[in-house]
């Protein structure tokens, strides 16, 4: 099945197919979290929660899908993810002489990347994805993509990166990234 025919099957109440979406991509998800600080078990969490909201979008007339399938489930993951961090972030504030210190770590540095990695566009945020966080080579990437080759998914990603690395140096200081 295309994406088109997936999401008119989920548009339909399908659930064969939603069982179906979820084991293609359950690996990716539970990936992204576990690399980004997470359990499985809150992989499987989140991920669950991005099946719902792609199975009620479906549902929705007004929705239009504008990438894969499974990148619009990685995106609604990585979201996901985000927020839980950002809750598990203002839980974990130490009380130090009164005040409310915050506690500075890696999460945070990875929070600013991913606010950065939103601001792309769907191809370079898709092929950041897939290098930095699914560790896929060139030429997996290149294919993914519809790329001729790995050395046009190589200059794309150089190109993404810079991109990236533009954003960041000029929506955040060099102290946000030094302990």
């Amino acid at each position: 099945m295309n994406d088109v025919e997936i999401l008119e099957a989920l548009k339909k109440g399908d659930e064969a197919v939603l069982q179906k979406l979820y084991k293609q991509n359950y690996r990716m998800m539970v990936k992204l979290i576990t690399k980004n600080n997470g359990t499985e078990e809150e992989a499987k969490d989140i991920y669950q929660e991005a099946l719902i909201v792609i199975w009620q979008k479906a549902r929705d007339p007004n929705f239009v899908l504008t990438s894969k399938i499974s990148t619009y489930l990685y995106s609604v993951c990585l979201n996901l993810w985000r927020k839980e961090l950002e809750r598990k972030k203002r839980h974990s504030h130490e009380e130090k002489d009164g005040e409310v210190q915050p506690v500075i770590d890696r999460q945070e540095k990875v929070q600013i990347v991913h606010k950065c990695l939103e601001q792309l566009g769907d191809t370079c945020r898709t092929i950041l994805m897939y290098y930095y966080f699914d560790k896929m080579s060139m030429v997996e990437i290149a294919e993914n993509m519809g790329f001729a080759n790995s050395d046009t998914a190589k200059t794309k990603k150089y190109k993404c990166k810079k991109e990236l690395d533009h954003l960041v140096k000029t929506q955040y200081s060099e102290s946000d990234f030094l302990d």
